[in-house]
């Protein structure tokens, strides 16, 4: 494929080697020219020096013939304009990185169709959901969020003494929104109808918005065993910090941030309603046992510094928090303390190169459906957009002649996303999700056709 990149920061470069890795043809936009220089020695790219936002430049670079074209440089603006003119110059798809703050007021105003973009996604959030991931699920099922953010997957198992033990999925009290995808019983993996009955032991995936899945999850564990609310510490306020932070406040989490900066705290302190505030250097010793961190259940490293990251996580750990998770900038580091987890006692390490780059390599598959996540069994979740001239535009999701062993999981329409009601009519543009069965695939990808 033919790929534009605009930026060659730490994400733009972390990109352009992943994708020239897979024999795609890259071309880099930077309009640094000592950071150019560095790309065109460091990767086998093409580099372009200049203004991405310039319909000249985008034209030298090849846009008429780009097939996926990413902005994402540290600005903004610059990566929306630009992502919107090589949508208009005849990129295929167009995807800009913005900031947490205006991914958030996409809720507000639907950027992507004004600006003609296919995707727009924050950095700072997506690090933030692998993080969310370990405190939401310390022992490791999967958690993913899907449809923006606004659909969340969860895995959890059945105990003895649940309520939906030995129940029909049918007999349970969901939510009309929250959908059983998949049950697992043993190393069998379905997707059940509304006639199978849950035992103990199996274990169920979940979708749905997180406070209807909170809501939900006491069906699934024993009366007694009702998670009480987890205590969580976070280092650093910056956009990591807030971004899982406004992640953690819907949930049945205590959330304390360490903010050294007295102008951030006092933002953070207009944008958090349920967090507290702690004005102090977070690397102190002496600072975390006069705030009593070894009694949180969670401590999460987020400033910019790495060293610092991990090290505060260790002192975390010896003054006795259960569970230590951290982000590290560099992707073979976050690697490397992720394999050393046992013996550093730190959960798990994030790298927001890394999640980014799982994001949006997906938009290079050159399938109708793009895989999102593939869960065991050989389940996926996909995605996939209604084209002009689709069939299943204008019909409801239960006129649509779904195969046996799909189901739909998510429906995002304009700015408004959710797990789909029976009589939800699709339109052009929209984007579903759908738990996939492989037996089904072949025939699931016909239907798209």
């Amino acid at each position: 494929m033919n790929i534009l990149i605009l930026g060659a920061g730490e994400i733009g470069f972390y990109m352009a080697e992943q994708l020239a890795a897979r024999d795609h043809n890259i071309c880099v936009i930077e309009a640094n020219g000592a950071v150019a220089a560095q790309v065109s020695d460091k990767l086998d790219v093409r580099v372009v020096t200049g203004n991405g936002a310039s319909v000249s430049l985008l034209e030298e670079a090849g846009v008429a013939d780009c097939d996926v074209f990413y902005g994402l440089s540290s600005s903004d603006n610059t990566n929306v304009v630009a992502a919107s003119l090589a949508r208009a110059l005849g990129a295929k798809k167009s995807i800009a990185r913005i900031h947490s703050d205006v991914q958030q007021d996409q809720w507000l105003f639907d950027f992507r169709s004004h600006f003609g973009v296919d995707y727009l996604f924050s950095s700072e959030r997506l690090a933030a959901v692998e993080l969310a991931k370990y405190i939401r699920n310390p022992d490791c099922l999967v958690v993913e969020e899907i449809a923006r953010g606004r659909v969340e997957l969860q895995q959890t198992k059945i105990t003895a003494r649940a309520p939906a033990c030995g129940q029909t999925l049918r007999a349970l009290p969901l939510p009309a929104r929250v959908r059983v995808g998949s049950v697992q019983r043993g190393d069998v993996v379905r997707i059940p109808d509304g006639d199978d009955i849950l035992l103990e032991g199996d274990l169920v995936t979940l979708f749905g918005a997180t406070n209807l899945l909170g809501q939900s999850s006491d069906l699934f564990r024993d009366p007694g065993s009702r998670h009480e609310e987890q205590r969580v510490v976070i280092f650093g306020g910056g956009e990591y910090g807030l971004a899982l932070a406004q992640m953690l406040e819907g949930g049945r989490f205590r959330t304390r941030i360490f903010e050294t900066d007295s102008k951030r705290c006092d933002l953070l302190s207009r944008l958090l309603q349920k967090t507290t505030l702690i004005h102090a250097d977070g690397s102190s010793l002496s600072q975390l046992r006069e705030e009593q961190v070894g009694e949180a259940d969670f401590f999460v490293a987020a400033t910019s510094q790495d060293e610092d990251n991990v090290m505060t996580c260790l002192q975390a750990r010896d003054l006795g928090v259960r569970h230590c998770v951290t982000l590290i900038h560099r992707a073979d580091y976050a690697d490397a303390v992720t394999r050393a987890g046992t013996r550093l006692g730190i959960l798990g390490a994030v790298s927001p190169r890394v999640a980014t780059s799982r994001e949006l390599i997906r938009f290079t598959v050159e399938n109708r459906a793009s895989t999102l996540v593939t869960l065991s069994g050989g389940l996926e979740v996909m995605e996939f957009t209604i084209g002009p001239a689709s069939p299943l535009a204008g019909q409801s999701i239960a006129q649509v002649p779904w195969p046996k062993g799909s189901l739909v999981v998510s429906l995002t329409s304009g700015s408004s996303a959710s797990v789909p009601a029976a009589t939800d009519v699709l339109q052009t543009g929209d984007i579903l999700v759908a738990m996939v069965a492989p037996d089904a695939r072949t025939e699931f990808n016909r239907l798209l056709a």
